[in-house]
């Protein structure tokens, strides 16, 4: 067997591990968190006992989707201050299969670099597609919300918007949106800034087509999170 087809062979394995609907569910709860998971936060949100919730996790650790560490969560240190408990975040690996194979992400690096090499007018252009994308998604969420919806409709349908384009969008504790996931990490690592500009672009053009003349978004990075942050308050 091939180097290639046992790297199939092993996504194709940890796409199975997703199968279990249990399983998958806490996948996506521990992916939608700002921070780690403990085993109790887990099996609360999903409404399983803690054993069932600590197998399914420790079945995506062995897949390698997750990853573990140990921390105690009442801050305290010494003795009596309990065991650390065991804490899930998500792992830095990709899964991509595309049958029969594609190269897709060569053929973004590849534009990524002519677009670099492009200058200034390349960049302008590759941010107004990208804003036209963002009005695109914009008008099929505000389809989806109705010509009637409120705030709070329009609200949920920017969220399922960025969720279904691979954002992974939450709430931070100032009611803003911060996005968890860059679906472009790839090639941000090549040209970051161009990325980022492409991001804000996009955001820029689904918060137009939205109609909510107060939210904002700008440029906030952070790591292990996409650079852009909607204002909404």
């Amino acid at each position: 067997m091939s180097k290639t087809d046992k790297q199939l062979e092993r996504q194709l394995e940890s796409l199975v591990t997703l199968a279990d609907p249990v399983r998958r569910a806490l996948y996506l709860h521990v992916l939608s968190q700002a921070g780690e998971v403990s085993r109790d936060q887990a099996a609360r949100a999903l409404r399983v006992s803690r054993a069932l919730a600590a197998f399914h996790l420790d079945k995506l650790v062995e897949a390698g989707l997750l990853e573990v560490s140990y921390r105690r969560l009442s801050g305290r240190t010494g003795p009596g201050a309990g065991r650390p408990s065991k804490l899930y975040r998500r792992a830095p690996r990709q899964i991509e299969i595309t049958l029969p194979a594609r190269r897709y992400e060569l053929a973004a690096r590849l534009l990524t670099q002519a677009m670099g090499e492009g200058g200034p007018a390349a960049a302008t252009a590759l941010e107004r597609a990208a804003e036209d994308w963002g009005r695109r998604i914009g008008r099929e969420a505000c389809d989806r919300a109705g010509a009637d919806a409120d705030r709070a409709g329009l609200l949920r349908a920017a969220l399922g918007a960025l969720r279904a384009a691979g954002f992974e969008p939450r709430r931070d504790t100032s009611g803003n949106i911060v996005l968890g996931n860059c679906p472009f990490d790839a090639i941000r690592c090549d040209a970051p800034a161009m990325v980022c500009g492409m991001n804000l672009a996009l955001c820029r053009g689904l918060v137009a087509e939205l109609g909510v003349p107060e939210w904002t978004v700008r440029l906030e990075p952070q790591p292990e999170r996409c650079c852009v942050v909607f204002q909404t308050g």
